[in-house]
């Protein structure tokens, strides 16, 4: 007899009236700026807006039919974040030296939701991503290595990470995060359990065996190897700490993240010492007022400085949208357009912005939680890791917490390879928060499936499962599930 446990609401309603709410801000965003400007309202304003609610209300759609148990939450945040950078972005145009960066970002925007859609229509089950495993692996290690190949790379402000395709440029280390993501997720769950159990112990910390340490030191000389060739030092600290965090949250092991801090320190140092572009960028962190710096012509302080002072100019409540004067920043409307941002919102917009933030990455982490595997958990996070570390890195280097790097803000910075990433990404996040929340049909025959197969249809009630606590689930599901024909227990 086959029990079906009580079925979620799907909330697919909800999720369309705050979407509704997301469009009126986005899109009015864009009137109010053509208001503070004086600028008339053209047909292109309307056109624009419809573009826009059109592809997302598609996207909305294709959630209705292939994932309608997903959060209703993350959708609503990113077009709520996407919308409010075009704004910002169409506000900048009306400045000389940014013009048409707008439409292009309008046009990167269609692109990137329909490969998000296009994800979700054909990737019915996140648990096939696993069997790519090592396939992640060597796609990560050839897209971070294409822009150092003669005649393909290609170098903007200092730094070697772009590929010129001729009809267009792309930044191939955006779509590395998501592949690297997926063989660390695959690689913790087939073997956690070795790292975990096998090991030194050293008072109260426990150090993994050195052949359990190879990968992570595989990925921090890779890592290191991207800042070294490419100057590239934002995505160096992201593919790490993405690894760390990762593998803590599989061994909730605190060993790890001393190893990791050790290897950080190491790096950096070693970066500081021999690498020009990096020593740079610590010396205008540390001393971005000292006259000689600010003056240089290239390699100066000038941006962050100016940064600074468009921060301090917005002050609480922000001059309003249109009412500012972001162009005075350099590249204000991609690497520094959290300043842009705070200058016009003021304090308590950009508080509003980065709490969007802190939300959409507490959806992220609910989603791993939520689900039944440990490949779709460890996923989650390190996607989720992924986008806290950015936006950390974006706005500590802008405030000058820690040194500025050239890492785009997700969702809200002009650039189309990141903004098709992160839409890849919410696509993937709301796949795995379909799997948590879909019902479940428990019976006798639920675990009569062997092979591959069994892995994709694994049909055990859920139990909360703690991200510490992440090692041991596995196990459980396995005590827990029916006795078979011919089992004499």
């Amino acid at each position: 007899m086959t029990e079906t446990q009580a079925a979620p609401k799907p909330r697919r309603n909800m999720e369309l009236v705050l979407l509704l709410i997301a469009l009126v801000i986005a899109i009015g965003s864009q009137f109010l700026v053509a208001a503070a400007l004086d600028e008339p309202v053209t047909t292109s304003y309307y056109v624009e807006g419809a573009v826009f609610a059109t592809v997302t209300l598609a996207f909305h759609v294709v959630l209705r039919l292939r994932a309608k148990y997903a959060d209703p939450f993350i959708l609503p945040i990113v077009v709520t974040i996407n919308g409010l950078g075009i704004a910002m972005i169409h506000r900048l145009d009306f400045t000389p030296s940014f013009t048409g960066v707008a439409d292009r970002q309008l046009m990167w925007t269609v692109v990137s939701i329909a490969g998000a859609a296009a994800l979700l229509w054909f990737l019915k089950d996140h648990r096939r991503l696993r069997q790519l495993t090592y396939i992640s692996l060597v796609a990560a290690i050839i897209l971070l290595f294409l822009p150092i190949l003669p005649g393909l790379g290609m170098e903007e402000h200092g730094a070697r990470i772009w590929v010129d395709l001729r009809f267009a440029t792309f930044q191939p280390g955006e779509l590395a995060k998501i592949a690297l993501a997926i063989f660390f997720a695959g690689f913790l769950a087939n073997n956690r359990d070795l790292i975990l159990l096998a090991g030194k112990r050293f008072g109260r910390m426990t150090f993994p065996r050195l052949r359990d340490l190879a990968p992570m030191f595989i990925v921090w000389v890779v890592a290191i190897g991207v800042l070294v060739v490419q100057n590239d030092l934002g995505n160096a600290l992201m593919f790490f700490g993405l690894f760390v965090a990762v593998i803590y949250v599989a061994t909730s092991r605190v060993s790890w993240i001393a190893i990791g801090a050790v290897f950080v320190a190491v790096g950096g140092f070693l970066a500081y010492r021999l690498v020009p572009h990096v020593t740079a960028r610590v010396e205008i962190w540390l001393n971005a007022f000292d006259q000689d710096i600010y003056d240089r012509p290239i390699g100066g302080s000038h941006q962050v400085v100016q940064g600074l002072f468009g921060l301090a100019h917005g002050g609480l409540t922000g001059t309003g949208l249109g009412s500012g004067m972001p162009n005075q920043v350099a590249l204000a409307n991609s690497d520094m357009i959290i300043a842009a941002m705070g200058e016009e919102l003021g304090f308590i917009g950009l508080s509003a912005l980065l709490l969007l933030y802190l939300l959409l990455f507490s959806r992220y982490m609910r989603a791993g939680i939520g689900t039944r595997d440990a490949f779709g958990k460890l996923l989650a996070v390190g996607l989720g890791v992924v986008l806290v570390l950015q936006v950390f890195v974006v706005v500590g280097g802008i405030t000058r917490v820690i040194p500025l790097t050239g890492l785009a803000t997700p969702f809200l910075a002009a650039g189309g390879s990141a903004l098709l990433a992160n839409w890849l990404i919410v696509a993937l996040i709301l796949l795995i928060s379909h799997s948590s929340r879909r019902p479940i049909v428990v019976g006798p025959m639920t675990h009569a499936i062997g092979g591959d197969d069994a892995a994709l249809t694994d049909q055990t009630t859920p139990q909360p499962v703690a991200a510490g606590d992440l090692a041991s689930s596995d196990h459980q599901t396995q005590h827990d599930r029916p006795a078979q024909e011919g089992d004499t227990r």
